[in-house]
């Protein structure tokens, strides 16, 4: 069915529907606004039952209903009220029905740009809490003291700064911090949902920043926190310490690519610092060994997408190593290993330029060079050659294609 005959059919009934949060949000900042969510006020379970038969549920603790508006499947939710009683987010009693208003609907939601609501047919805009003068504003504020009874609009509202590149108002530092304790308790997939969409902002790095100033890095990403004060040689880092580092790195590999993997992998390539020896700063010997126990500790805490585990490992294991490479045997040897990785050369590329300002010719001229090794097989072996031998064979004529490039290179021919 189209929208008009949804609400149509709802105002029928005695109901009023209404587009509430992210959409509203973004219809004022002027921006392309994502899925709608609707929600109900005024009407009962049964009554929407018997409207939409065939709308199926989905909702568990409270009912949300998949109708398909449009052409896509939307959410329906009722209007409700909650009262914390338990820890967490499971920890609600939830409240719908007839009786719930739109008010007291609104009233339980995280952030002022988030709690408004448009009823439709009319396209009039409710706003109780100051929401749109939020939004012209760039604030990050929250409606009520219910912000911190879920502990993950913590983490929500830092994402959001991220995303919009929004003021994080006072009142909401000192709810963010309010939820320090419970955060530690949180399941590590709220977080991890978190992760993932803040470090496809813009500048991920004002996301850790906004936990950082809020006191809750070192409950929500404590392998980061530990890079704070770990001092580095300021003729080669002026930016200052790792984090620093760490901050720079994920936003020029952000500014680069879309890539949410590459963008990991340039978070985590210094994780290491974080276990240098107080007596060894400013120098991190031997970090791109102990970076890759800290990242199978963080996988442990929190089970990582398989390609962030794996892509990050050989970022961590390379980053120091790649740009120094002279040997033409360890330059196939590299080439080869991050082809058969789930980094594609070009995310590879990224996060090294990015942590080096610069790439080695072998790794600017990557593809080319790949394709010419790739055109090698254990076929074109002399028939001589029998096991083992042939896989020398070739991995030879690989590093005599890469040598036949360079030296064509350094004669000023094109590749």
């Amino acid at each position: 069915m189209t929208e008009k005959e949804f609400v149509n059919q709802i105002r029928t009934a005695g109901a009023r529907v209404f587009i509430v949060g992210g959409w509203v949000r973004d219809f004022l900042r002027q921006v392309p606004a994502h899925d709608k969510d609707y929600m109900v006020a005024g009407i009962d379970e049964e009554k929407f039952q018997q409207v939409f038969p065939k709308a199926p549920r989905v909702g568990k603790a409270f009912p949300v209903y998949l109708v398909e508006i449009d052409g896509h499947h939307a959410e329906v939710a009722f209007a409700r009220k909650e009262e914390k009683q338990g820890a967490g987010y499971r920890g609600f009693v939830v409240e719908y029905g007839r009786e719930v208003t739109l008010e007291e609907d609104l009233y339980r939601r995280d952030t002022t740009i988030n709690s408004m609501a448009m009823e439709l047919p009319s396209g009039e805009i409710f706003d109780f809490y100051g929401g749109r003068s939020d939004v012209e504003q760039g604030i990050i504020r929250p409606v009520s003291h219910h912000f911190a009874e879920d502990p993950v609009r913590a983490l929500r509202a830092a994402r959001q700064a991220a995303e919009f590149n929004f003021t994080l108002a006072e009142e909401t530092k000192t709810a963010m911090n309010a939820c320090r304790e419970e955060l530690a308790g949180e399941p590590a997939e709220r977080l991890l949902q978190e992760l993932k969409r803040a470090l496809m902002t813009e500048k991920p790095s004002r996301f850790f920043r906004a936990l950082q100033e809020t006191g809750l890095l070192d409950v929500t990403f404590p392998e980061l926190a530990k890079l704070i004060g770990k001092t580095q040689p300021e003729a080669f880092h002026p930016e200052g310490d790792a984090f620093e580092h760490t901050m720079l790195v994920v936003d020029t590999v952000a500014a680069e690519t879309d890539s949410l993997l590459a963008r990991f992998c340039g978070l985590v390539h210094d994780l290491g610092k974080g276990e240098t020896p107080s007596e060894m700063l400013p120098h991190h010997y031997g970090h791109e060994v102990r970076g890759q126990d800290v990242l199978r500790k963080w996988n442990q805490r929190m089970t990582l997408p398989k390609k962030w585990l794996q892509g990050g490992l050989l970022v961590i294991e390379q980053h120091m190593r790649a740009p120094r490479l002279t040997k033409a045997g360890k330059i196939t040897e590299l080439l080869l290993k991050v082809n058969s990785s789930p980094l594609t050369m070009a995310e590879f590329q990224a996060v090294i330029r990015a942590d080096h300002h610069s790439l080695p010719f072998y790794l600017e001229q990557a593809p080319a060079i790949l394709a010419r090794m790739q055109q090698v097989n254990g076929n074109q072996a002399p028939n001589t050659l029998t096991g083992a031998a042939i896989g020398d064979w070739v991995r030879s004529q690989q590093v005599k294609a890469y040598q036949e490039l360079k030296n064509r290179n350094q004669g000023d021919t094109e590749l």
